[in-house]
């Protein structure tokens, strides 16, 4: 069963999940990083370009999901190095450190309440997130264009397509084409029409749509929301 909250950390999201049966999960690109507990040991799931699938491993997971481009100050990685990846957080940092933070994770009344409270630590030792990123990702999510968000934060494209690597893992383009998936399948969960979705989604056209979720998520929009895969 999978369990989400907002968490004490602005903008970010903790949540854990006991699968009900074994086999493989889809998790669908987001924007974000997570910070994730898994059988006692701690790990760094990086930003993703496309539908990441789970390997079906049994067990509990807990996890905080950082608000896109917060995680890399948090972890000291620019979050191009983490692109699609799944990392043991002690090929970040020293294993000592690394076997500290586990044992007062794993000491905690639960791992999400033991999460939340190192990312919190984290948190406060760290340069404060840059106000431009927020901008960029609210301006995208609601469907700005790239060029037109650039010239609204008075940034060069080169630039911001810099600082989108190090923050996102990615470029705005393709932080801004993640982020038109995330508002299409909220409208299509919510009943709207597929055609009506892509209109209001920014969408050429359904076909566009299609393709889109296909290329992303790597299934077929209807047999997404129905759950398969």
């Amino acid at each position: 069963m999978y369990v989400e909250r907002a968490s004490r950390l602005a903008g970010a999201v903790v949540w854990s999940n006991a699968p009900e049966r074994a086999g493989a999960a889809r998790v669908l690109p987001d924007g974000c990083m997570d910070l994730l507990w898994h059988d006692g040991r701690l790990l760094v799931a990086g930003p993703d370009t496309h539908a990441h699938v789970t390997d079906g491993e049994n067990g509990a997971w807990a996890g905080v999901r950082f608000y896109p481009g917060t995680a890399p100050a948090l972890l000291g990685v620019p979050a191009h190095e983490l692109r699609d990846r799944r990392v043991e957080l002690a090929d970040l940092w020293s294993a000592a450190e690394v076997r500290r933070l586990e044992a007062r994770v794993n000491a905690a009344p639960d791992p999400v309440s033991g999460l939340e409270d190192l990312a919190l630590r984290q948190a406060a030792g760290a340069d404060p997130p840059d106000p431009l990123l927020r901008q960029v990702v609210t301006a995208l999510g609601a469907g700005r264009p790239v060029a037109a968000t650039a010239d609204e934060l008075g940034v060069g494209a080169r630039q911001l397509h810099r600082r989108s690597l190090t923050a996102f893992g990615y470029g705005p383009k393709t932080l801004a084409r993640i982020l038109r998936l995330r508002r299409a399948l909220a409208l299509a969960r919510g009943g709207v029409p597929f055609a009506d979705t892509a209109a209001r989604a920014g969408y050429a056209d359904q076909a566009h749509l299609a393709r889109d979720v296909r290329e992303l998520a790597g299934l077929p929009l209807g047999e997404l929301l129905a759950g398969r895969g």
